[in-house]
């Protein structure tokens, strides 16, 4: 998808789109993130296009350097916009829950104080999360991040990837040895009740092995950098 999208791409997004919601059927959730590679007016139109298919909310809209722009994204839409993923403080978080953010998303530095922040603007609080690839980015973050989730009461969904496509040479569970505190039953876990944050994991001996993994380095058709 170019940032400044064809009639054609657009549908090919719907349509993709549809496909999932026709899987999942309406009892079901699907959120479409759109990785901040949008120009405002795109993001617009995109929303606009797929609101008869009620997606649970769209995850970046525009780049994070155009937080400032998010208010016009929520104003142009009834379904919930969910951004943050790339904000790091509380600086930057006020002006996107000023500029009208319904939704807030991944907070990474500061969850503490965002998360009060989000509640105070009324905003459901969707995840805190960071890449499961590794013990250092791995269980050892997800359970950090459950741990915030727990104690937070606008928290309302946890992301995680244990068994998603892209593990390809580390599973997230492969570096915790009690594999059962991870344990998702129809979508839900229970509260950990060990010590520390609940999991014991194999943290020498991932360091060890190391890891070689990085972003994929993507571009649009002129040779311009595209986000992941």
């Amino acid at each position: 998808m170019k940032p400044l999208g064809t009639p054609a791409s657009l549908q090919g997004v719907f349509d993709r789109v549809a496909a999932a919601r026709g899987v999942l059927g309406a009892d079901r959730d699907v959120a479409v993130d759109l990785h901040g590679r949008f120009t405002l007016a795109t993001a617009r139109r995109l929303a606009r296009l797929l609101e008869p298919l009620s997606p649970f909310f769209l995850e970046e809209p525009v780049a994070p350097e155009n937080s400032h722009l998010i208010g016009q994204v929520v104003a142009s839409t009834v379904t919930p916009v969910s951004t943050g993923e790339r904000l790091y403080t509380r600086q930057e978080f006020l002006p996107v829950l000023q500029a009208g953010s319904r939704w807030l998303s991944r907070i990474f530095l500061t969850p503490g104080g965002s998360a009060r922040y989000a509640a105070s603007h009324r905003c459901a609080r969707p995840s805190t999360w960071r890449w499961p690839r590794t013990a250092r980015w791995g269980p050892i973050a997800l359970a950090s991040c459950l741990q915030v989730a727990f104690a937070t009461p606008n928290h309302l969904i946890q992301e995680q990837s244990i068994g998603i496509h892209y593990n390809e040479d580390a599973e997230v569970l492969d570096y915790v040895v009690d594999r059962e505190p991870f344990r998702f039953v129809d979508g839900h876990v229970e509260r950990f009740t060990g010590p520390g944050l609940g999991i014991e994991a194999r943290v020498r001996e991932a360091d060890r092995r190391g890891h070689a993994w990085r972003n994929p380095v993507w571009r649009h058709d002129d040779g311009g950098f595209a986000e992941w």
